[in-house]
């Protein structure tokens, strides 16, 4: 077989198990892909020898017949996992130089059903960010480019090394973590899948923290049966983590039938909004005929408090960030700045945190310290939380009438150039988080499938939002989106 590295999970399972490849192929397969494609900036640790040490492990594995579906599949890991004895940076410099001594429960799952890791992807520092302009490693590059140009497009954030990495074929799938749309938005930018599964689903033990109330795991894949079969690794109870839900994880590759006859679709016209370019709302209208067409009832429907959503994901989020960095001062790991005579701890803290942290990470942390500061805790914060229960209840309204799934797109646009919105105001940046953030406030699934194409060429991808623990019936949702689109264009070779 040649050209390993572009197969998906599904068909590189059924390859080691047919005995037509090894894990140890498909993994050098991978290494020489990412060994040529330095100019994407996507894989920031590379791991060759743990690689092919589990490459080796995985075929002994298949050969005893103890051969779980994740096991031999190369996977390119978002650095924002801890990785026992790895550089694990979050993409900041304030952790230059620190290698856990212990594995993040989501990798450790992976890696117990045999799956391989290739290396670190690149990510927008401390996951804040929506086009991974804020990385200490650097850009990522998009491998896609508009047909008319050679600018380079930004994948998304902040998991753009992990969708970057996967569209152009340098792993099978990645890890992807998704705060207010960091899985979904740079799936649909590069024309993958990415699932953000409900809240509790996968642990967040071992993984730095960004926003502890919004924060989840997922997989990013070049499919949605991929997808199903990697979250199904990635999911399950975990003690160490508090917010982990106690619930049985259940085959959602065995729920993706493609019969979606009879399920209600929701459409909600709080998500058509004024200056929505033509080809978004023209993709959502043929993503609602394609469900249609497949025997779903589409039905209207109203979630009043959307407008609210991004002012109280900006309030809440930057808070709950304040606090998990106030732990980022040099005193126990990674970077401590170089101090004059004279200087106390006070002096350590402020020199070492101004130049560990990045612009974008810093405008956070100082906008959450100020909501929850006296006298503004109440006017910002508890009335943020406040309209997030009533997100949440719009939601559960919506399903208590019967709805099985709303359709959405999945961004406001296709890629942007990178650099086009540095010089804009930042709130035009937030914009990009429009249609996502909703379902991170409510702790709901949802996922990005690549739909079509915009009139340059690029990929646009549609959102399906699902159930509390419903991932099964959402996937099987996006999978007749997938199936009735038809989506299997890929970016030209240019790196």
């Amino acid at each position: 077989m040649t050209d390993l590295n572009t197969l998906g999970l599904a068909e590189a399972r059924d390859a080691l198990r047919k005995g037509d490849t090894t894990s140890t192929a498909l993994t050098e397969a991978c290494l020489t892909a990412i060994e040529g494609s330095s100019a994407l900036n996507a894989f920031v640790h590379n791991t060759p020898e743990i690689a092919m040490e589990q490459a080796k492990a995985a075929d002994a594995r298949i050969q005893a017949g103890d051969a779980p579906a994740m096991c031999g599949l190369p996977l390119g890991i978002k650095d924002l996992f801890c990785t026992k004895g790895v550089p694990s940076q979050a993409a900041s410099a304030i952790l230059d130089g620190f290698k856990p001594e212990y594995e993040s429960t989501v990798t450790s799952k992976l890696f117990d059903a045999g799956a391989v890791m290739l290396g670190k992807l690149n990510m927008d520092e401390f996951a804040m960010g929506s086009s991974n302009e804020t990385s200490t490693y650097g850009n990522v590059i998009n491998p896609w480019r508009r047909a008319d140009d050679a600018a380079a497009l930004t994948p998304g954030g902040s998991s753009g090394g992990s969708a970057s990495a996967v569209a152009a074929d340098l792993c099978l799938a990645a890890t992807g973590t998704d705060t207010g749309g960091s899985i979904r938005q740079p799936a649909a930018f590069a024309g993958i899948t990415g699932i953000k599964p409900t809240y509790g689903r996968c642990s967040r033990w071992g993984i730095v923290a960004f926003a502890s109330s919004l924060d989840q795991a997922g997989p990013m894949t070049k499919s949605v049966r991929d997808a199903a079969i990697m979250l199904e690794a990635m999911c399950g109870h975990d003690p160490k983590d508090s917010t982990s839900a106690d619930l049985a994880v259940p085959n959602f590759e065995a729920m993706l039938t493609g019969d979606v006859k009879g399920k209600k679709i929701g459409i909600p016209k709080e998500y058509r909004m004024d200056g929505m370019p033509g080809e978004i709302e023209a993709l959502w209208q043929e993503g609602t005929a394609m469900l249609r067409d497949a025997g779903a009832e589409i039905v209207d429907i109203s979630l009043p408090h959307t407008k609210y959503a991004l002012p109280a994901y900006y309030v809440i989020a930057p808070a709950e960030a304040s606090s998990n960095l106030a732990r980022y001062d040099g005193v126990r790991y990674g970077h401590r700045a170089k101090l004059d005579q004279g200087d106390g701890i006070t002096e350590m803290y402020e020199k070492t945190r101004a130049e560990g942290f990045g612009a974008e990470v810093q405008r956070r942390v100082m906008i959450g310290t100020y909501v929850l500061s006296a006298g503004f805790y109440d006017a910002y914060y508890n009335r943020a939380r406040k309209v997030r229960t009533l997100i949440k209840k719009d939601f559960e309204d919506v399903f208590a009438q019967g709805i099985d799934g709303i359709l959405t797109p999945a961004t406001p646009s296709a890629a942007f150039g990178l650099g086009e919105m540095q010089d804009a105001d930042p709130v035009q940046m937030y914009l990009n988080d429009v249609f996502t953030v909703t379902v991170n406030m409510a702790g709901l699934p949802g996922v990005s499938v690549p739909a079509g194409l915009d009139k340059q060429g690029l990929p646009l991808g549609l959102q399906l939002i699902g159930k509390p623990w419903e991932e099964g019936e959402l996937l099987n949702l996006a999978y007749a989106v997938e199936q009735a689109a038809g989506f299997v264009a890929k970016p030209a070779k240019w790196w």
